[in-house]
């Protein structure tokens, strides 16, 4: 089993940053009933205004193979259109348990 652990950082006023993060967590729970190869998706939108962080997703597959399948999924392809105008970083990591 692999953990896809994504976070992102958007741009704009902290308004506009907490409302595209909504819209992406709404389309991101939608996921696992799209794609097979998605057993889970937990999506947090950051609250600790010390911390410069938007949004966390972690999911779960079974393979980094099906992690690549899930990526290129049209429904995933389509929620990461949600933010493409406001993601600013992004950092990842995989990790088999």
């Amino acid at each position: 089993m692999v953990k896809h652990i994504v976070t992102f950082k958007f741009k704009g006023s902290e308004e506009e940053r907490k409302a595209v993060a909504q819209k992406f967590a709404d389309a991101l729970m939608q996921l696992p009933q799209q794609i097979e190869e998605l057993f889970s998706i937990e999506v947090g939108i950051n609250v600790n205004p010390a911390e410069t962080w938007d949004l966390v997703l972690t999911a779960t597959a079974a393979s980094l193979e099906d992690v690549a399948k899930y990526s290129a999924h049209p429904a995933h392809v389509a929620a990461v259109q949600i933010i493409a105008p406001y993601k600013e970083d992004r950092a990842c990591v995989d990790y088999v348990f």
